[in-house]
């Protein structure tokens, strides 16, 4: 039997980057009544807060969906795990902290798109208003807002050298990319506070709990999404196992990230009509572009020995080493272990004729077989490389009508031809860069994908076999006109041809950003907050 729990004004569906930050800006005027529903638990792993601690709640059950991908034939058969946060501040409370906005290429073309005050000059205000930067006001940062904007806490000699090698071969030096250009070669700025994770659910849920009109539940699996006609009037949801019911008086907002709102859609029978025939679900609204469009960047992990030159490798194999790294962090919250997975980024052109950098590289002090696996005992660095704007489309879909069965997620790496002459030009780019002076001093030796393998067709192929997703889903709800067919929001993030139902999250980019995704995704919840309020109004 199904329990109705109440009704609400606003239902908010994933409590992750977008949905914590929705849960403070909507509870906050008190006429409005906010229940807010996690699929996952309470953020209180301690390797949550620890920033090296992504090691630990990716692919952990305790923090993430453990999703993966189907085997991709551009990644010559291989399948990726899919890391997405199942816990309070979601992939904010396991991802790599880079604070990143993109180009502002990209919103000008959401907006060319037929995307109204979604341009770079529109959505400006929205970044600076929930950030709250350590070097404080500027034309470019926000000093009043929550989301804690710092420089990392840890320098190796070895990215420095690559950060000069970079500007040998042409690439500017820069100090901060977050200004619409991000061409250069410089230090990631992260979200951390004083050496800790700053989760979105630190800096919006928690100053926000104690509003008697928020309503948060963890451990909420949304089940479907009931329709009167072509508005929404219910979610159901269980929790335990328990079916459960909110009642919605105002609109529903999905904010469950690039694989789960499609999902959700999907089950409700809301969706491409082929997909929800195939599993037997009665079509209440035909929206063929639900779980379409999906990018994501692939990154290529270039990995080289090096000598003579210090590097985290060796010191995670020497007891004494990982004894003072803990001891930094302990007493100075500084050192290795405040360390996001990179430190240094560079952003690139993968050749002359790209009118912005279709390139970011993530530089790490250390090489690995995967993520996850223990580090060589030898010095050694990576340079992993993206193509920012991938051609490639792929799609997710719901696998079976079980609404916890993993669903079906097909991104198409590399699927496309210029993606692999792309990946291949990206290895070339990075084989110079380290042949420069400031590198070559220490006999960088290319062991992934290694030296032997040249020529376009035979470097792609290569990248297919050592490339990684960089966790940057989005697409899969776009944002577009109606008359664009496979559009599923509109301008203002509501569903074409539903009343009271949003999406609010990654899966609404109409293409992907320029960078990392988890603020872009953070400025369209803050957006979305000031539309939402402007349309109660």
């Amino acid at each position: 039997m199904t329990t109705t729990i109440g009704s609400f004004d606003y239902v908010i569906v994933g409590a992750g980057t977008a949905g914590c930050l929705l849960a403070n800006r909507l509870s906050a005027n008190p006429d409005n009544r906010v229940l807010l529903l996690e699929a996952g638990g309470k953020d209180t792993y301690p390797w949550i807060h620890v920033p090296v601690g992504y090691l630990y709640t990716m692919n952990n059950p305790r923090t993430d969906w453990m999703f993966k991908t189907e085997a991709e034939p551009g990644l010559n058969g291989r399948a990726l795990d899919y890391p997405r946060g199942k816990v309070l501040g979601g992939c904010s409370s396991i991802n790599g902290m880079i604070y990143m906005r993109g180009q502002a290429r990209d919103y000008d073309q959401w907006r060319q798109q037929g995307n109204p005050g979604w341009g770079w000059d529109d959505i400006l205000p929205f970044f600076k208003a929930s950030e709250n930067h350590v070097e404080g006001e500027s034309e470019f940062h926000g000093a009043d807002g929550e989301w804690r904007v710092e420089h990392p806490r840890v320098r190796w000699d070895i990215l420095d050298a690559f950060r000069e090698a970079a500007v040998q071969h042409g690439i500017p030096k820069v100090d901060d990319f977050n200004t619409g250009t991000n061409e250069g070669v410089g230090y990631f700025q992260v979200n951390q506070r004083n050496g800790i994770r700053w989760s979105t659910a630190k800096a919006f849920l928690r100053p926000a709990l104690n509003r008697p009109n928020l309503t948060l539940i963890t451990h909420a699996h949304a089940t479907g999404i009931e329709l009167e006609g072509k508005r929404v009037r219910a979610l159901t949801f269980e929790r335990d196992r328990t079916p459960q019911r909110a009642q919605i008086d105002g609109e529903l907002i999905l904010a469950a990230g690039a694989v789960a709102s499609p999902v959700i859609l999907q089950q409700s029978g809301i969706g491409p009509t082929a997909v929800l025939v195939e599993h037997g679900i009665v079509i209440q609204h035909g929206l063929e572009g639900v779980g379409e469009n999906l990018q994501d960047h692939l990154q290529v992990r270039l990995a080289f020995k090096v000598s003579g030159i210090g590097t985290l490798n060796e010191r995670t194999h020497s007891l004494f080493e990982k004894a003072k790294m803990a001891a930094d962090f302990a007493f100075r919250r500084r050192g290795p272990l405040t360390m996001a997975p990179s430190q240094l980024g560079c952003f690139a052109r993968s050749d002359p004729s790209r009118e912005t950098p279709n390139l970011q590289y993530h530089i790490q002090p250390l090489t690995t077989e995967k993520l996850g696996d223990p580090l060589h005992e030898f010095p050694g660095f990576t340079a992993s490389v993206c193509n920012l704007r991938p051609e490639s489309r792929g799609h997710i879909r719901l696998r079976s009508t079980d609404p916890y069965a993993k669903p079906l997620i097909r991104p198409n790496y590399l699927g496309d031809s210029a993606d692999r002459r792309v990946a291949a030009d990206a290895v070339k780019l990075t084989r110079e860069i380290v042949k420069r002076p400031a590198l070559a001093k220490f006999s960088p030796e290319e062991f992934k994908p290694g030296p032997h393998i040249d020529g376009d067709e035979e470097l792609a192929r290569a990248a297919g076999d050592i490339a990684a997703t960089i966790f940057h889903p989005v697409g899969t709800c776009k944002m577009g006109p109606e008359s664009d067919a496979s559009a599923v929001v509109d301008a203002r993030l509501r569903v074409h041809g539903i009343a009271g139902l949003r999406v609010v999250d990654a899966s609404v980019m109409p293409t992907i950003t320029s960078g990392n995704t988890n603020s872009p995704t953070l400025m369209i919840a803050e957006k979305a907050a000031a539309m939402l309020a402007e349309d109660r109004n």
